[in-house]
């Protein structure tokens, strides 16, 4: 056997799914070969020289800064590159993106004169990468094979994987072609890798609507929520996934090949995920982040590779304003970020604006599920600045400087993650928002004690649940295309959303 799988000549297409077949033909054949090199490795085969495969890589070239549909399209945000020159990426997983490589296809097609030039990049796969769900092929190997694969395989280099393209600080070097998507492939899949550890969900079963949460309480009534869809034959959710991959179908459906494989975890993984499936994706995947912005970051760092239509954060927050009351709701319209795990990737300085389309169907939400409208509805929500902190125990400090800050700041609110989520949004270009619970006021002497903690968390999470479902069905109802605000864009912006 080769070394290298068999060469395939890249082709050039005018029919974006002939361009996704020949990405796949490319990546399987990659993958089949390196699976094909470690089994024989596994058994004990020693090999000559080095085994590598290689991602598939997308290509388009344009000589002009125009595009073609431009009066029909003005309002996306993607679809098109940036101006005249070269422009490239590398491909990952055609069988999971198939959808969405599909829609940046035929809009490169649409919005420019070109042809799509698909062929095999000189990005090697790691072998890692190549193992399937339930491949667990390394723990066969003793020490010292294990430390042997170096010298056969390509391992994962974080040298190919850096964020510099979402950051803006990317600077192709000379003959290099500019980026076609925010992420390389190896990023890509090193972020699937890592999804199935945090939540212990397959990246198969993430939705594109995504619920971020500070508590288990609320994941518990998901949980609820998710197998009484199940129980309903006319829900449009098709299947409710758990921490283990463990499926229930709903009633009236059959198993699906996979399902079989799932198993109830020992422990919960850090940041389980919980998934209620649309055949369209279009569902709703929730992940329990736990407390803390480093926890928020390495999430969303993760889950931004899957390019979600929009993240929601619903947790509990201090209230600030003498004005609030426990269980008052809180929608972000600015943040004041003193989270610090982005200070390196997104400077202070820039700005996280508020998005129309998420405040809308957040606030059209509240008032679908509490019933009230005008000043009612103002009465137990306010809008306002969310302050977040690395410091949980920020009121012990003696100097009282947070206070002075948040106060200056005319912050309403005061959590561990909000601002990060909505940041790394902010970062990754992926719509956010933010509904928080006031669920003590610290600076009025309402701090947070178990008895007090507990009724309120039985009052106000199902409620503050059922809403963050609620404006992810408003959301669903919108053209998807326009949550992909514009404000979100740089000046030279990647073609793919």
């Amino acid at each position: 056997m080769s070394n290298l799988p068999a060469f395939i000549a890249p082709s050039r297409f005018t029919d974006p799914a002939a361009a996704l077949a020949k990405a796949r033909e490319i990546y399987d054949a990659s993958i089949a070969h390196l699976r094909e090199a470690m089994r024989r490795f596994v058994a004990g085969d020693d090999f000559s020289g080095r085994v590598r495969a290689c991602y598939p890589f997308v290509r388009v070239q344009t000589d002009t800064v125009s595009r073609l549909n431009s009066a029909q399209v003005s309002h996306l945000s993607y679809g098109f590159v940036a101006g005249p020159g070269r422009f490239e990426t590398t491909l990952s997983r055609p069988d999971l993106y198939a959808g969405y490589y599909l829609e940046q296809f035929t809009l490169l097609l649409k919005n420019h004169n070109i042809e799509l030039e698909v062929g095999t990049s000189t990005q090697p796969i790691p072998v890692h990468f190549s193992f399937a769900e339930h491949d667990h092929i390394e723990v066969s190997l003793s020490p010292e094979r294990r430390q042997l694969m170096r010298d056969v395989f390509d391992l994962p280099d974080l040298t190919a994987m850096d964020d510099g393209i979402a950051n803006g600080t990317h600077e192709p070097r000379p003959g290099e072609p500019q980026p076609l998507s925010l992420f390389t492939a190896p990023r890509v899949d090193y972020s699937l890798h890592r999804l199935r550890h945090y939540t212990g969900t397959a990246p198969e079963h993430f939705q594109n609507f995504v619920l971020f949460t500070n508590y288990q309480f609320y994941m518990d009534e998901f949980v609820r929520l998710g197998h009484e869809a199940m129980a309903d034959p006319t829900s449009d959710y098709i299947a409710f996934v758990e921490p283990g991959n463990v499926v229930t179908r709903r009633v009236g459906t059959v198993a699906t090949v996979g399902d079989e494989l799932g198993k109830v975890p020992p422990r919960l993984p850090q940041m389980p995920g919980y998934h209620l499936v649309r055949a369209d994706r279009s569902g709703i995947s929730m992940v329990n982040i736990g407390v803390g912005p480093s926890n928020a970051k390495t999430i969303t760092d993760h889950i931004a590779v899957l390019r979600p239509h929009a993240w929601i954060m619903l947790g509990h927050c201090a209230g600030l304003r003498n004005t609030q009351q426990l269980g008052d709701y809180v929608l972000a319209h600015g943040y004041v970020r003193e989270d610090h795990v982005l200070d390196e990737e997104l400077p202070l300085w820039v700005p996280i604006p508020a998005l129309a389309e998420i405040q809308v169907a957040l606030e059209s939400a509240v008032s679908d599920i509490t019933l009230l409208k005008g000043a009612d509805l103002k009465r137990i929500m306010r809008t306002g600045t969310v302050a977040s902190t690395d410091n949980r125990n920020w009121e012990l400090l003696p100097d009282n400087g947070p206070q002075r800050r948040f106060s200056q700041s005319r912050a309403v609110a005061l959590d561990m993650e909000s601002a990060t989520i909505a940041a790394n949004g902010f970062r990754f270009r992926v719509p956010y928002g933010t509904l928080l619970c006031v669920s003590d006021k610290p600076l009025h002497g309402e701090i947070k004690l178990p008895g007090m903690a507990n009724q309120f968390y039985r009052e106000r999470v199902d409620q503050h649940l059922r809403i963050g479902m609620r404006a992810i069905e408003l959301l669903r109802q919108e053209r998807l295309d326009q949550l992909h605000s514009r404000k979100l864009r740089s000046f030279a912006e990647v073609a793919f959303q």
